[in-house]
């Protein structure tokens, strides 16, 4: 342990960064950097420096990161209508690439001979944080303590606190806190507690940023949102930066009991876990993307992005965003959203994301040609027998061979 001099920690003010940032002091002697990033998860990160301060850290970073957050990885990602196992916007995921990045360049700034985080052995965020610095940095040295220490409870964590004099909030609320909770910009995140068994309904008071479908207004809201390269720029004819329309499609979202998600998936180190995710602005974004592209991508570029896209949630979710193969895919899909310019408009009601229309000037749809009235030679019908005989050839040729396409 004596060749680590001095580490850059991924620290949240928490109850577990807190101790962290004295075992490293203890354990190996180092000089601790804390690194506590603002990506919009709705609750003051300042006071964080005031507790590192109190633990005797010198260099403390606090950075505003929310409009590098979503304009270099939630708008990349939501251009390729990414969903994980069908249902996951990836909200977590995609925060730890920016985390893991800045850590290393922390690092590089400070003279820093390893990096640290809070991530559990259990989880997927240890992988994504360690992927991301060793693509980055890979000599880097990374100290994850879940994995070596024997504080494995919330009250042995405590119990460090008082041994050690660390204040931490949670010191003076002897309530359990139920969830293990992870908020940014595009989402939150509950696990643990009743969670833990898939069978159980999630208590209605747990959510946070939005109101139960039963309870939205009766009313529905019309938005109208403005796309250029793939990527919301106004809403409601209002120019907009990246995280201020995320910010206000949260929050529009919620109010009309949008985003709200239970699920079980499948981690990248093996085990099933039940989480519920609140992502309002997501969820409206990832339907209305989905509309303009479909009157502006052409048939087979749309479904070879859709085709590709579980590959590309799959890398993210798993925590390998630095890699070629996803920078490979990410040029692809980049191409694609040239075209994707225009305005969807949605009708937000009682949890639902309906599109009530969608324009562009890069449309290739041809109202002369799908038209049911009269297209005024446009389209002659009389093609597609030649075209349903051709596509049935092989079909023709294996009946006439006797083959029974009945048989099971």
């Amino acid at each position: 342990m004596s060749e680590i001099k001095k580490v850059v920690l991924a620290y949240s003010g928490g109850l577990d960064t807190s101790v962290i940032v004295r075992w490293l002091q203890d354990e190996y002697n180092a000089e601790v950097v804390t690194f506590t990033a603002d990506l919009g998860q709705g609750e003051e990160v300042e006071p964080a420096r005031a507790k590192a301060q109190a633990l005797g850290v010198k260099e403390i970073y606090i950075e505003d990161l929310r409009e590098e957050f979503v304009r270099d990885f939630v708008f990349p990602m939501f251009r390729a209508n990414t969903i994980y196992e069908g249902e996951y916007l990836l909200g977590t995921s995609i925060a730890r690439p920016l985390i893991a990045k800045r850590l290393i360049e922390i690092a590089n700034e400070t003279g820093a001979d390893a990096i640290s985080h809070g991530a559990t052995g259990k989880g997927n965020d240890q992988v994504r944080f360690e992927l991301g610095a060793y693509a980055l940095k890979p000599g880097v040295h990374v100290i994850a303590p879940w994995r070596e220490w024997d504080l494995n409870s919330r009250e042995s964590l405590m119990k460090y606190c008082e041994d050690h004099n660390i204040e931490v909030d949670f010191a003076k609320n002897k309530k359990k806190s139920p969830y293990s909770m992870d908020a940014n910009l595009l989402h939150i995140s509950y696990e643990g507690d009743i969670l833990e068994d898939p069978w159980v309904e999630a208590e209605d008071d747990m959510w946070r940023w939005s109101v139960s479908p039963e309870e939205a207004p009766d009313e529905a809201t019309y938005l109208e949102l403005s796309y250029e390269k793939g990527d919301i720029v106004a809403i409601n004819g209002e120019q907009m930066s990246p995280a201020t329309v995320l910010e206000y499609l949260n929050k529009v979202g919620g109010e009309n009991g949008i985003g709200r998600l239970d699920i079980v998936e499948n981690r990248f180190v093996g085990m099933k876990s039940r989480g519920c995710y609140e992502t309002p602005g997501g969820t409206i974004m990832m339907k209305a993307h989905r509309a303009i592209e479909s009157i502006t991508l052409d048939r087979e570029a749309a479904h070879l992005k859709d085709e590709l896209m579980p590959r590309y949630a799959k890398i993210i979710y798993n925590g390998f965003w630095w890699s070629e193969e996803r920078k490979m895919l990410q040029k692809m899909i980049d191409e694609s959203q040239q075209v994707v310019n225009g305005d969807v408009r949605l009708k937000l009601y009682k949890g639902n994301v309906v599109v009530v229309g969608r324009r562009s000037e890069d449309s290739l749809f041809d109202e002369s040609i799908a038209t049911f009235e009269d297209d005024a030679g446009s389209y002659d019908q009389k093609d597609a027998a030649g075209f349903i005989k051709l596509n049935a050839l092989r079909m023709r040729i294996a009946a006439g061979k006797g083959r029974n396409l009945l048989e099971d």
